[in-house]
């Protein structure tokens, strides 16, 4: 079945059994009817499992190529189950350029569970050698990072992680399994704020694992269930039915992310634009290998360089909206500095590049020609 496909049918069931739905119903229940005790039909209680949100796993599962996928109440919760597998001593790898609250996640919570996280430039992937000790247990990667727009070569870090009998995640939000689908390039699990694009419409949040191994997902399993961090029917259904036009919307975020990424390389009262379709992005050749596009997610720079000049732009736009997330059909702008990633200390963000004149962009699916002009306006 090619993606496409997947995206409509994968892990579905194509008429529902009870009177023929063609969608998978909301089943808004917490409990279900038993025969005897313990003779159910596959459900006893909705922490544990519900048919919206299985079929929602079932396709989760299908998109990344895997064989189990699991969702939870955001992609947090996703992480946070993640990190259970470890126990106090244990050291994770994790990409220095990364999203604030995966970051604060790791620093504020589990580094006082006794959990250990080294925070490295990955764009090289050998330099992962020099960090791993008897310890180690999981290498986590962004690719593309945010908000730097960062390449890392997931098969690279594969190769290190296998080597060394360590598990490596993929945080895969900004890609979505349209562009790039880690388990393919040697990944152990999958990550997915769903909250983004595979939602696409703003409306929900909720995130989701996806794995191949049994035994690991077993594991994830127990964790989601004893954890409870479960998302709703609901919730379940929406991010079902985003997934859905998924091919079709990040297609045309492609489409636009490349037009407005070029406009904003050419122009005078831009400074630095980070786009990996770029051919002098330091690791292009490596995006061109491991994604079929490159996106709708673009950071850039204003030429003066100063807070103020990029508060300017981002209050002056119309048509963008001025808001945290990203990855639906509206297009969005963010100051990660004082938003997504203000959780991280001003030493650490602008190692990275993350200063304060930098702007991401959620390129969404309107007119491209409205987007550029909205943009020009607000930079002049």
């Amino acid at each position: 079945m090619k993606f496409n496909t997947k995206t409509i049918h994968g892990g579905q069931q194509n008429i529902d059994p009870a009177y023929g739905a063609v969608m998978p119903p909301i089943y808004q229940t917490t409990t279900y009817s038993q025969t005897t005790p313990g003779g159910h039909k596959g459900y006893e209680y909705s922490r544990s499992a519900n048919p919206t949100r299985t079929a929602l796993e079932n396709s989760l599962a299908s998109i990344e190529n895997g064989r189990f996928g699991m969702a939870f109440g955001s992609g947090l919760a996703a992480i946070d189950a993640v990190m259970k597998l470890f126990k106090p001593g244990d050291e994770i790898i994790s990409t220095n350029d990364l999203y604030g609250g995966s970051y604060r996640l790791f620093t504020k919570i589990f580094e006082g569970f006794g959990l250990k996280f080294r925070f490295i430039g990955m764009q090289d992937a050998s330099s992962l050698e020099e960090h791993i000790n008897e310890n180690t247990k999981l290498i986590w990667v962004e690719t593309p990072t945010n908000p730097m727009m960062n390449i890392i070569d997931i098969e690279a870090c594969s190769r290190v992680a296998k080597k060394h009998n360590l598990l490596l995640a993929v945080d895969n939000t900004f890609a979505t399994p349209y562009l790039q689908r880690p388990l393919d390039l040697g990944a152990d699990i999958v990550m997915h704020s769903a909250t983004k694009y595979l939602g696409g419409h703003s409306d929900v949040v909720l995130g989701g694992l996806v794995v191949k191994d049994e035994q690991l997902a077993k594991k994830l399993y127990f964790i989601q269930n004893a954890s409870g961090a479960i998302c709703g029917p609901q919730d379940s259904f929406l991010v079902l039915r985003g997934i859905k036009t998924l091919h079709l919307r990040m297609q045309r975020h492609c489409e636009n992310g490349e037009k407005i990424a070029r406009f904003l390389k050419t122009h005078p009262r831009v400074g630095k634009v980070y786009w990996p379709g770029f051919e002098d992005n330091p690791n292009h050749e490596i995006a061109k290998k491991q994604m079929s596009g490159f996106g709708g997610m673009i950071s850039f720079t204003t030429a003066q360089g100063t807070l103020e000049s990029a508060v300017k732009v981002v209050e002056k736009l119309k048509i963008f909206t001025l808001a945290e997330s990203l990855g639906g059909v509206e297009s969005l702008a963010g100051h990660p500095v004082s938003m997504t990633h203000a959780s991280i200390p001003v030493e650490e963000r602008e190692k990275t590049g993350v200063v304060d004149s930098l702007i991401r962009l959620s390129v969404g699916i309107e007119d491209e020609e409205d987007l550029i002009g909205d943009l020009e306006q607000a930079l002049e």
